[in-house]
């Protein structure tokens, strides 16, 4: 049996190496001197570094979603960051959360399969009290929830797993929706004991109080979009190929629309007596000479060149020939 570190353990040595207790250096140094590293065919690597990389972007986003979204509910200093992506057996990741504490189980359609968020008891409670309108301390009392505590807390979690599917969306859309709330993870089993999944790790402070929120992602609930998490996937510049009855419904939209289309006849200034005097069967002299092609605007803009004529009739300005053309063409 592998040796798996508690919660608790896993907190504790957080706290050390942020207060300089441990050195994080040391501890690199000692890794870069192990030439030799032993690889256990029951903890099978299903991802690669590269698709690892892409979920931390993507659960990065996840973390700055969810600090916004605490922040404003709980209206207090929130802070929520990804502290590390591993793959594990699944129950490996069940033997290290705490025997007592706060299990969001979801689904997020087309995905088959349930995900998990684990919320430590600690900044699970410490939320808790915010909502009921407490300064925000933390403290384990899980196994003594009310059946009021339980549902606030069911729904705050319930609305902050809308942000996963926004931070998904750049991958697969997803309608993450939740489906059941435990606070005993022995009475849970979504997959297989040897199941490899995906931890990502998410160290959360809410005012004074610090603890962790562990994402578990089955990797047979991430497989039929696997190969999506590559970087070539990200980076392609791949263009929809539009289906042709796609193609007829935009023309037909386009050939639709309605376009206000004027000819101006002509152009002149008179004074604003003039202006005053003007009666019926009066002649305006306009400085358009009538062998002078008009202009035809569409939109505003000039486009045309034409002639005035009369259809049925009807007012009416045939055109000539394309104005911009010829408006090269003199230059």
């Amino acid at each position: 049996m592998a040796d798996v570190l508690s919660q608790n353990e896993i907190d504790a040595l957080l706290s050390a190496i942020s207060t300089g207790e441990m050195d994080a250096e040391e501890l690199r140094k000692e890794e870069i001197e192990k030439k030799v590293k032993v690889y256990d065919f029951k903890r099978a690597l299903r991802f690669s570094k590269d698709q690892v990389r892409s979920l931390t972007r993507i659960h990065e986003n996840f973390a700055r979603l969810l600090t916004t979204y605490f922040s404003a509910q709980l209206r207090t200093y929130v802070q929520i960051a990804v502290a590390s992506v591993d793959q594990l057996p699944y129950e490996e990741f069940i033997r290290s959360v705490p025997k007592m504490t706060i299990l969001n189980l979801f689904e997020a359609p087309p995905l088959e399969g349930r995900m998990l968020v684990e919320v430590n008891p600690n900044i699970a409670y410490a939320m808790l009290d915010r909502v009921l309108g407490g300064q925000g301390t933390g403290m384990n009392k899980v196994d003594s929830l009310t059946e009021i505590e339980t549902r606030i807390m069911n729904q705050l979690f319930d609305r902050a797993i809308e942000s996963f599917g926004e931070a998904w969306n750049t991958i697969v859309e997803v309608e993450p929706e939740m489906v059941d709330f435990e606070v005993n993870p022995q009475f849970l089993q979504m997959v297989s004991p040897n199941e490899t999944v995906v931890v990502i790790s998410l160290t959360t402070t809410v005012g004074e109080t610090s603890g962790m929120i562990n994402i578990c992602l089955p990797h047979v609930v991430l497989e039929p979009i696997i190969p999506k998490l590559s970087v070539h996937h990200w980076m392609q510049k791949k263009q929809k190929t539009r289906l042709p009855e796609e193609i007829q419904k935009i023309e037909k939209r386009v050939k639709a629309a309605q376009l206000p289309i004027t000819t101006e006849l002509g152009r002149c200034q008179i004074s604003i007596q003039e202006f005053l005097s003007i009666a019926t069967h009066d002649v305006i002299e306009l400085d358009q000479k009538i062998t002078d092609p008009l202009v035809i605007s569409v939109q505003g803009k000039q486009k045309f060149q034409g002639q005035p004529g009369k259809v049925r009739n009807r007012m009416a300005v045939q055109v000539l020939n394309d104005f911009m053309k010829e408006d090269d063409g003199d230059e």
